[in-house]
């Protein structure tokens, strides 16, 4: 045995002789003790587990206390994590007022213990926290804790300056606390805590006592007031360069000093800082005074005529200028946000580089070069005048905010009260969007993670906020193909904890791939903004209507007049209303019924009540599908007679023929009694557009698509909206006819292929996202849709009805066309025309050869009633050997049958 001898020489002496007497039992337990340490350590425990002596009661106990004493900590633990959960949920707004009330609280306690010597305990407290610290100006103390609660309660909308006066108080009170105990004397800790309180308490101590230690109180005490003077200033938020102009205001405000009277050297250099202002912008995007206005265009009239609605002033586009990547993406994102919002908010432009940096207002169809949406910058351009034949608008007075433009003839209504366009005030301010957000850091971080892990050279260079979602700039590496990024889509989806992902590649003018990441915490985007901005920048297009707000932070409008025709689609509970509202809303708030007449189609009967009685319905609300196919029949005829106007007249537009109108040019025939008339536009808005499709579909849609291919120089325009955007109610000649498209969130791919003829409308997240294609555009624009409320409604539309009485036209649903009339006299046969008319219409199939076999007539007889009931617009017209269609529902059959017996048409 080779493993006898080996463990042999291991022993000791004494026991190497023995070995070889020694049966094998004490060899085995001989040969235990000889191996490695860590064996033996794990086999001890288990040897010594077995004899453990039972546990001391001292040890129960102490297990018993432990167990209890967490028990009790868990249940208190989650007890405050309950009420911290609950106090996170709670409104910021009241958390506000609750620090507030907190404040003058501790202000009442303070007041109690430093000013009527407060006996207990919590005086005991307050002498030693607020006297200790504060020295002899404790008696301030509650007076400030009040001031900082009556600042919460008064401005809870400015929690950015709360930083700046905590900051600005600690300084003053260093300052003024340093000052008194060095008047005091100065004393030091070993004169006892009295001297102390009596001085300057401990945070005039700390402050003073190192100062006359290291500088001596020559030097300490102008330092000290350096610093209070510091504190002073940061409070107020005075620069020191502002202090000799505030100390004037405050001398006039005591009536200390007079208030200097204005000359005419603020109007020169107002001028002055226009000119430097102006001169700043690139050279595409300003015109020199005095610049010769571009001529008439005779092959552009219509182009043209829309540019300058009724002479309007000119638009001048800034284009972007080019972005060194020297800028920081998000600086930029967040000086074009604090850019757009102080042009809404306070009526003032950007800066001019911001200006170009941000692209200004996403606002289409505003340049004449070109059909496509082009940006106008947030800022307010400069007018141009018009070509020849147009009266010189800078030669007229200044016009209010709100008072009508000089484009158009101001409706007499009773006496000198002339119409009034609604003030923007009616319509609620929105606050400034955010620009950066933890939450967006936080994404930037996961991507840069993603792109890391699966080694794709690519950075994210940058971000623009909007309201709904963010759109994260990624720059690809050398070499590296874009489809590295769109491959990534579900792994980028699961690193940012969202499934609506959005990638873009690539973003329209930027060598950049695009992800559109939703915001945790969404935004509002309010009307009046929108509205606001297309006021301080002097656009006085009637039919501009309020979009939303873009990706970018831009606000997005456009000019119905440019779109011409729109079809705006999505599922139920997507924002599709709230579009309509805002579209409405802003005709009302922009137009005159001179300006704008409008026709709404309402087939569920309860989104479009609210305007009803405007002056702009040129008919009440439409709900019935029958009526509303009759209004687009009629609207057909309005337009074959504008353009019968048009030609006999020599114009290409309406807006040319209204302008010739107004200006005398164009006088009726001789003899004629007709006195001609400007045109107003007409808007026709078609809320549900699967109804009329499921009662008159063939009516409906020959209407539509011959509105729609002709009625644009005629100034009539359609907007048309569906919940269901399937291929029988978007028929292929309505899409090849509408131009412009809005889609909000769909729930399937087919739906947003019907609506933008491309997939991404099934990716959005509802509540008034959406993507925009206007008429011209190569790609959808993202943005989230405006929002109006109702009370602004009721306040805008209130407005409207004071001002005029709606005035409505008879012809629009009397009747389409003239129905053939075979028989007026019915004669022996009206108890078998009710027979057959119930039959019809309770089968809903319009049948020859069915009443033959049915009513057991003939073929002339059955034929004759057939011709009955079309006269009656029971049926349709015959389509040769097709059954016709039932003009008729059931539940409108007993209707029928009592217009028959009663020898009148239906």
């Amino acid at each position: 045995m080779a493993s006898r001898p080996s463990a042999a020489k291991k022993q000791p002496a004494k026991k190497a002789a023995a070995s070889a007497k020694a049966p094998a039992k004490k060899a085995a337990a001989k040969k235990a003790p000889a191996k490695k340490a860590a064996p033996a350590r794990r086999v001890a425990p288990a040897k010594k587990a077995a004899p453990k002596p039972a546990p001391s009661p001292t040890g129960g106990i102490y297990r018993l206390v432990r167990a209890l004493w967490l028990g009790l900590a868990h249940a208190v633990g989650a007890v405050f994590r309950g009420i911290g959960q609950g106090a996170k949920n709670l409104d910021p707004a009241h958390r506000k007022d609750g620090v507030a009330l907190l404040l003058l609280a501790l202000a009442l306690i303070v007041a109690a213990g430093t000013w009527s010597n407060l006996r207990g305990p919590v005086g005991d407290l307050v002498e030693i926290l607020v006297t200790g610290t504060f020295g002899r100006l404790d008696l301030l103390t509650p007076i400030l804790l009040a001031v900082v609660a009556v600042r919460f309660i008064r401005h809870p909308e400015q929690p950015e300056a709360n930083g700046r006066i905590v900051i600005g108080l600690s300084a003053l009170l260093i300052g003024v606390l340093g000052q008194v105990h060095i008047a005091c004397g100065s004393p030091a800790r070993s004169a006892g805590m009295q001297a102390v309180r009596d001085a300057g308490g401990l945070i005039g101590w700390g402050a003073a006592t190192p100062l006359t230690y290291a500088l001596g109180e020559v030097l300490a005490v102008p330092l000290l007031v350096l610093l209070t003077v510091f504190g002073l200033l940061v409070v107020t938020a005075t620069p020191v360069n502002a202090i000799p102009q505030r100390l004037r205001l405050l001398g006039v405000k005591l009536g200390l000093v007079r208030e200097p009277e204005l000359d005419d050297d603020f109007t020169e250099d107002d001028e002055r800082y226009d000119e430097q202002w102006r001169e700043a912008l690139p050279a595409r995007g300003r015109r020199r005074r005095g610049q010769a206005p571009q001529g008439y265009d005779p092959d552009g009239a219509e182009q043209e005529a829309l540019s300058r609605r009724r002479g309007g002033p000119g638009r001048t586009s800034v284009p972007q200028p080019e972005r060194g990547r020297q800028k920081d993406a998000v600086d930029v994102a967040a000086a074009a946000a604090a850019a757009l919002d102080g042009a809404v908010l306070h009526g003032m432009p950007p800066s001019p580089i911001v200006a170009d940096l941000t692209q200004g207002v996403s606002v289409g169809d505003r340049a004449e070069t070109t059909p496509t949406p082009t940006p106008v910058p947030a800022a307010r351009p400069e007018q141009q005048k018009i070509g020849t034949g147009v009266p010189d608008l800078t030669k007229s007075p200044p016009v209010q905010p709100r008072e009508l433009p000089p484009r158009a003839e101001q409706l007499q209504l009773s006496g000198d009260i002339t119409y009034a366009l609604p003030a923007l005030d009616l319509l609620t301010r929105g606050g400034p969007g955010k620009a950066r957000s933890a939450a967006n850091d936080a994404v930037v971080a996961s991507l840069t993670n993603v792109f890391t892990e699966f080694k794709v050279d690519a950075a994210v260079t940058g971000f623009t906020r909007g309201p709904t979602v963010t759109r994260y700039e990624v720059e690809l590496g050398p070499a590296v193909k874009v489809e590295r990024i769109t491959a990534l889509t579900k792994n980028i989806a699961y690193a940012v904890a969202s499934p609506d992902v959005r990638i873009i590649s690539p973003i329209p003018g930027k060598s950049a791939v695009g992800i559109e990441i939703p915001n945790t915490d969404r935004e509002m985007v309010n009307l009046g903004d929108v509205l606001r901005l297309a006021e301080s920048a002097e656009d006085d297009d009637p039919m501009l209507v309020a979009f939303g707000k873009d990706v970018e932070g831009g606000y997005v409008m456009h000019s119905l007049a440019k779109m011409p025709h729109m079809l705006v689609a999505g599922a139920t509970g997507s924002g599709k209303s709230s579009c309509i509202n805002c579209l409405i809303t802003s005709v009302m708030m922009r137009a005159t019924p001179e300006d704008v007449r409008m026709i709404l189609v309402d087939p569920k009967r309860v989104e479009l009540t609210a305007y009803e009685g405007i002056p702009h319905l040129i008919t009440p609300i439409i709900t019935n599908p029958k009526r509303a196919a009759e209004a687009l029949q009629w609207v057909v005829r309005e337009m074959d007679l504008r353009y019968d106007d048009l030609a006999a007249y020599g114009y290409r537009h309406i807006d040319d023929f209204n302008r010739a109108v107004r200006e005398g040019k164009v006088k009726p025939p001789e003899g004629s009694e007709r006195e001609l008339q400007p045109y107003p536009y007409l808007l026709v808005i078609v809320d549900e557009l699967a109804d009329l499709m499921m009662v008159a579909p063939r009516d409906v849609e020959d209407a539509i698509v011959r509105i729609t291919q002709l009625a644009r120089a005629a100034g009539i325009h359609l907007v048309l909206a569906t919940q269901r955007p399937s291929v029988d109610v978007v028929t292929g000649l309505i899409k090849a006819n509408v131009p412009s498209r809005l889609a909000f969130a769909t729930s399937s791919l087919a739906d947003s292929r019907v609506i933008l003829d491309q997939p991404g409308a099934e990716k959005l997240i509802g509540k008034g996202d959406g993507l925009f294609l206007p008429m011209g555009a190569n790609k959808p624009t993202r943005m989230q849709g405006a929002f109006v409320t109702e009370e602004e409604i009721a306040a805008v539309v209130r407005h409207c009805k004071d001002q005029m009485a709606p005035v409505f036209r008879d012809d629009v649903t009397v009747g389409t066309q003239q129905k053939k009339e075979i028989d007026e006299d019915i004669g022996d046969d009206l108890d078998l025309l009710c027979q057959a008319a119930e039959l019809v219409v309770s089968t809903q199939f319009g049948s020859t050869s069915m009443l033959q076999r049915k009513l057991r007539v003939g073929f002339a007889k059955a034929g004759r009633l057939m011709d009955l009931m079309e006269s009656r617009n029971i049926v349709g017209p015959s389509e040769g050997s097709k059954a016709r269609d039932v003009l008729v529902k059931p539940d409108e059959l007993d209707g029928v049958l009592a217009v028959i017996r009663g020898e009148s048409e239906g």
